[in-house]
Order: C-alpha cells, then structure tokens, then sequence
C-alpha cells in the first residue's frame, strides 16, 4: 500500500514540476474563448424549419430570450437569434427550459452572447457518478486504485500530452512516453509493485511499440493522410502546423493501450496463481499455462476492440449500402478507422506470447 503511494507521489511531483509549466505556457499563447451558461425562456420563431434532401437552404430564425445563470452577467436577459438551417447537423433545437452554452463577445458598449450549443455535462457527471461509486463499491480497493489510475491518464493525455503536441513536439514519441509512463502508472497502482505487475507492463510496452511501428507501416503505404474526420479538419484550420500523420499514428496507438494492458495484466496473472498453486513448475510450464489462458482470451478481446472501432464508425457501415465497395473501402475515413481496429487486434495477439514469456520468467525468477 506505502509503496503505491510512493509512485502516486512520485508521478505528481514530476508532472507539477515539469509539465504544468508547458501546460501553462500553452494555455497563456492560445487563451480560451469565454463562455457562460443560460437558460431558455421563450422562444419566438419566424417561419417554418425543414430538411431539404436537395441541398437547398430553408433559414428560419428564432428569437431566443435567455437568462444567464454565469458570470458578471448573471440573473440579466438577453434576446439571441437562433439561426435553423434545416440541417440536423448543425441546428440547435431548443425549447423553454433548456440549458445552452453561450459564447460571449464584447462590443462597442456592452457584451454580445450566441448559442454555442444545449449544455450536456450534467448527464456526464451522472453517468460518471454510477461508473466510479460501481467502481469503488465493487471493486473495493482495487477498484479505488483504478479510479487513481484512470484519473492519472485522462491526466496525462489531457494535460501533458495533448500540449506537448500542440508544442511541435514529435507526437509519436510523446505518445509512446505518455502512454508507457501511463501503463507503468496503472499496473503498478492495481497489481502492486511485484514481478507480476513488472511482467505485464514489458508486456504492454513491447506490443504498443509494434503497435506504433505498424501505424507508421499502414500510413505511408495505405498513403493516410490524417484528416479522416471532421474534427481533424478544424484542428487543421486552427493548428495547419501540426503534424497530422503523426497524430494519427498516436491515435492508433493510444485506441490499442487500453486493450494491450488488459491482456498483459490478465496473463501475468494467470501465469502468477498458476504458480502459486504450483511452484515448482518450470519457465516453459509457467508459458505454456500462460498461452493457453491467452488463447481464450483472444478472440474475445479482439472482437471488442473492432466492435469498439465499428460502433464509432456505424454511420460509415451504413453508407456501405449506398456506394461501390472497393470504392467504399479505399476511402481515406474507412481505411484509418479499419486500419486502426487491425493493428489494435494485432498488438493484442502478440501481447499474449511475449506477457507470457515475460511473465514466466520474472514469476519463477520472483519465486526463488
């Protein structure tokens, strides 16, 4: 228990010491646009909202009185157009009551305010409630410490990595760092500091270091150029720097780690009671065992991993039906997304025999 919190401790004065003043840095060159939250009062529309499938604009305004609940501007009201274009995509349908997020303006003798969107954080914060009181009321302490672990990550990728690529910093390499201090993190928080944990995190870095090796294989030669989707896009307008293959690269990677550290924490497991119960089985007994476990693991651990890639990319599978196959399949979208489902499945499969090498090994060594 001591020496977990050491390597929590440890983490934490490492990441205020040398990557808060980065993430500082970043956030003092680029400041974010203000906003407030408000709430609908009524609504006045002129004209009638419809979708046209020809393409053709049909514009209907809506004069939108909302209350603002944030801010230097709270308890007053403000009358705000809301434009509806008649496209599902880009209209904000509101009604009496709503939250929306507001975008503030100054102006010449005041402040102006636009709807930015309906406020949705509160059901976040619910369903994040149910997953961490689940986590912990079950889990008990292990589940307590993958809260700790889930929160360094999110941490890490948030807050370190995501203003070192926006630094110019390679994000390949800032990637594998973040992604292999997050694993080390983790294991070593869960299963504690034991040979068990040591097993499955060379086990989870070796198999995201082919993971990475592969993404940049599939890049150059499927020619993917990283703007796969419409978030990229507004990356690029406002970051035409960055370097945009690499990130997704480092976005193959990150999909592949949390499936890798499973499998490589559930051999070296198996691979450490099997050796409890029998401790005097042999290295290649102890990989034997291991593999045999890994095996059923497989098939099921990859098939959740496309269907996680195929559930993000379910508008793009109905669209098949509606376009030539090879065409749809060469499509940049279609490509990155089955070329990231592909290498997160490889880097599972080969996790299994290099964990349970590893693991049996350090295990039996552990043992004597």
């Amino acid at each position: 228990m001591k020496k977990r919190f050491l390597v929590l401790i440890l983490l934490f004065l490492i990441f205020c010491g040398v990557f808060l003043p980065v993430f500082a840095e970043e956030n003092a060159q680029k400041p974010v646009l203000p906003s407030e939250i408000g709430q609908v009062q009524s609504i006045e529309t002129f004209g009638e909202s419809k979708f046209s499938p020809t393409g053709e604009l049909n514009q209907v305004k809506q004069s939108v009185e909302v209350k603002i609940l944030t801010g230097s501007h709270k308890g007053e009201k403000f009358l705000i157009d809301n434009m509806l274009m008649g496209n599902p995509a880009y209209d904000i349908r509101l009604k009496i009551g709503d939250r929306v997020i507001l975008h503030a303006e100054q102006a010449d003798g005041g402040v102006n305010f636009f709807i930015a969107d309906k406020q949705r954080v509160n059901v976040l914060y619910f369903l994040s409630g149910i997953f961490f009181a689940l986590l912990v009321v079950i889990g008990k302490k292990k589940g307590f410490f993958s809260l700790i672990s889930i929160l360094v990550t999110l941490g890490l990728i948030f807050c370190v990595l995501t203003p070192l690529v926006l630094s110019g910093i390679n994000p390949i390499l800032a990637t594998v760092l973040i992604c292999v201090l997050a694993s080390i993190v983790a294991i070593y928080l869960v299963g504690g500091l034991n040979s068990k944990s040591s097993a499955a995190i060379l086990g989870t870095v070796l198999s995201l270091g082919i993971a990475g090796f592969l993404s940049i294989l599939s890049i150059k030669f499927a020619s993917l150029t990283g703007f796969s989707s419409e978030e990229s896009m507004f990356l690029f307008s406002a970051h035409p720097n960055l370097n945009f293959v690499g990130i997704l690269a480092s976005a193959m990677i990150i999909g592949a780690l949390g499936a890798v550290m499973d499998i490589g924490m559930s051999i070296s497991s198996t691979v450490n009671e099997i050796f409890i119960s029998s401790s005097d089985m042999g290295v290649k007994d102890l990989f034997a065992s291991g593999m045999n476990v890994g095996r059923d693991i497989i098939g099921t651990m990859a098939n959740t991993l496309i269907l996680a890639y195929l559930g993000g990319a379910f508008s793009l599978a109905l669209l098949s039906s509606n376009i030539d196959l090879q065409k749809f399949f060469n499509l940049n979208q279609v490509a990155t997304e089955i070329s990231s489902a592909l290498i997160g499945s490889i880097a599972i499969v080969l996790c299994v025999p290099i964990t349970a090498i590893i693991s049996a090994y350090l295990i039996r060594r552990g043992g004597k």
